[in-house]
């Protein structure tokens, strides 16, 4: 995909929530949870081990500042935390993205095994002793 045709090359401004120099940060258009965010760096770039130090310190700061507003407006229990690093991770967009999910108690009746749920055959692991 060509950084023209990229969605997250081509944001619309109003839905930018926050930025600064190398990253920016916004509500996924498909939230799993309320106040679930991405944090998108400015340069195109498929995987997050392509990005500079600075860009992944410049990542992090975002993410903070995507908590707390999370926790402002949501007042969440708690947060997963993902990247689907390449096609066999699930990466749909080639363009780097950082989850931010909120989770809230109740919102699942068993949550443990958190992201280990992406092979769900391996998620279980404290009942397959």
């Amino acid at each position: 995909m060509s950084a023209t045709l990229c969605p997250f090359c081509t944001l619309p401004s109003n839905r930018i929530e926050g930025q600064n120099e190398h990253a920016v940060w916004i509500r996924d258009g498909y939230p799993v949870s309320p106040g679930h965010s991405l944090v998108i760096p400015k340069r195109h770039i498929a995987s997050f081990f392509d990005a500079s130090t600075d860009e992944q310190h410049a990542f992090l700061a975002l993410l903070e500042s995507a908590k707390l507003a999370a926790e402002a407006e949501f007042q969440p229990d708690g947060f997963n935390i993902g990247i689907n690093d390449g096609a066999a991770a699930g990466q749909t967009v080639p363009h780097l993205h950082i989850h931010l999910i909120p989770r809230f108690e109740g919102d699942l009746p068993d949550p443990r095994g958190g992201v280990r749920w992406v092979i769900p055959d391996k998620a279980d692991y404290w009942s397959n002793r």
